[in-house]
């Protein structure tokens, strides 16, 4: 941190999930003059992933303990963050798991477990977030569906299910954040490459255009190709989760994959799409 510096003067970005790929992407974009806090389990080896961030020109990189799964910890865990750095500018929740989708449809338990963290420790941590921000009366929240979530199919309908709610979730929290300084951003991605979907083979996505469920995200249009890697899609983020006050989408970012559904924003109510 800089020598002088106020804690309350340096915008905090909270990545939860501190270790995944799409997460550090747009963590690394917004490092530059702001103190980044990693949130994981093991987080006493998150080495690497610190010093990737000082290079991208963090003034400060942290780590605290984070067990998505233990949602009885969440209050305690961001209260501690806040109490330590100040209030909270943008969290990134970035965490889930894929995964079998031929176990879960056998084994109840594994079913549950996926559906646990890619739902309801999410749900968890949002509600938890938005009271901590309504009460800053400011902040930005980054929330990860998923193409899979659109339309749930045969091929991974636990994981897609959970998606779905949670995109529901989502978007009825950014309505009910409306008026409260605090934004919700909705990011819908295709196939991302990386270690998450190592081995699978992406599915070609047909142009889709449909109305929101929600009144004020409006249309959304997804082009043709939906596959790319963690880099190229959090270029985007960065551009819509910047901590800075202009958040209308770049004009040079459209018809590509990445769909950003901004809602709960305060004069935000636009969405975009960008390569991958």
């Amino acid at each position: 941190m800089t020598a002088g510096a106020n804690v309350n003067d340096i915008e905090t970005v909270l990545l939860l999930g501190g270790r995944s790929e799409i997460g550090l992407e747009i963590a690394v974009r917004l490092a530059p003059g702001r103190n980044i806090v990693l949130a994981a389990r093991r987080s006493g080896e998150l080495s690497e992933q610190e010093q990737m961030l000082r290079n991208a020109g963090a003034v400060g990189v942290s780590t605290v303990e984070f067990d998505a799964d233990a949602v009885d910890t969440h209050g305690d865990l961001l209260g501690a963050v806040v109490a330590e750095h100040g209030r909270i500018s943008v969290a990134v929740l970035a965490f889930g798991i894929l995964g079998d989708q031929a176990r879960a449809e056998t084994d109840a338990t594994h079913a549950v477990a996926v559906v646990h963290t890619d739902y309801v420790a999410q749900i968890s941590i949002l509600t938890h977030l938005a009271e901590i921000m309504r009460r800053q009366g400011t902040g930005k929240i980054v929330v990860f569906s998923s193409v899979a979530g659109v339309r749930v199919r045969r091929a991974n309908y636990v994981y897609g299910s959970a998606k779905a709610g949670l995109e529901g979730f989502a978007s009825g929290l950014g309505d009910a954040l409306h008026g409260s300084g605090v934004q919700l951003m909705l990011v819908r991605p295709g196939f991302v490459i990386g270690k998450m979907t190592e081995g699978m083979s992406p599915a070609r996505c047909r142009a889709l255009r449909r109305r929101s469920p929600t009144r004020r995200t409006g249309t959304e249009l997804r082009g043709d190709a939906c596959v790319g890697s963690a880099n190229s899609a959090a270029g985007v983020l960065r551009h819509a989760a910047s901590a800075s006050d202009d958040l209308a989408p770049d004009a040079a970012m459209t018809a590509h994959p990445v769909v950003i559904v901004g809602i709960g924003a305060d004069g935000w109510d636009g969405l975009s799409e960008s390569a991958k």
